[in-house]
């Protein structure tokens, strides 16, 4: 299968949730959710985040990602043309893998939103595609890192199926420093179950509670 990155935005539907693009009218929205203190924590964000910053990312970043087929950047809504909840995408796309990431704005978290977004963009991200890479991206393997300490993500990326691959030391880069992360992977063909030899320290407490 190969790998064919997408030229113009997709949209993903599931059950509870809609991935769609973010445009102009989310951006005090993204402005807002981007000043939350867990969001700050646990992104690269910048601090203090300003609107100027949401238009770089909305007006730049995802529509150069798109058009460039690099980057596969949504919106999570509960319904079209719904209020933003958060974000997911597709980063770094090439040879074959990219890599997740996700956040969720307060009142949207321990719904299971988020584990239906992950799924569609996993979906999305493995599925064969046409030309255009419409219908899928083909990929063969996706990425999840997480600053160490963010177990809501983690927790995220276990129930998905991706198989822990460690720790890196000061592998991951915020605001200019160093921090150690968590890395995990997941394959195509690896069945889309959770894993349940992940490090104590990446679950929640009460691992009932769904983000």
């Amino acid at each position: 299968m190969t790998a064919v990155p997408p030229r113009e935005p997709v949209v993903l539907t599931g059950s509870r949730v809609v991935l769609s693009i973010p445009g102009e009218g989310d951006l005090d929205r993204i402005t807002d959710l981007c000043r939350d203190p867990a969001v700050a924590a646990w992104t690269t964000v910048p601090v203090p985040y300003s609107r100027a910053d949401a238009e770089s990312f909305v007006l730049g970043m995802v529509t150069r990602g798109w058009a460039q087929g690099t980057h596969c950047t949504w919106a999570i809504r509960s319904e079209v043309g719904g209020p933003l909840l958060g974000m997911i995408g597709l980063d770094g796309i090439g040879d074959g893998d990219a890599e997740i990431g996700f956040w969720l704005a307060p009142e949207a978290r321990r719904q299971g939103l988020m584990s239906e977004a992950v799924s569609l963009a996993i979906d999305y991200a493995f599925a064969a595609g046409g030309a255009d890479g419409r219908a899928g991206l083909g990929l063969e393997r996706l990425v999840w890192r997480a600053f160490v300490g963010n177990a809501a993500s983690a927790s995220v990326a276990r129930r998905a199926g991706f198989r822990y691959d460690g720790t890196r030391r000061r592998g991951g880069i915020q605001r200019g420093r160093r921090l150690d992360d968590w890395q995990a992977a997941l394959l195509r063909d690896d069945p889309r179950d959770p894993v349940s030899d992940w490090p104590d320290e990446t679950y929640v407490q009460l691992e009932s509670a769904r983000r």
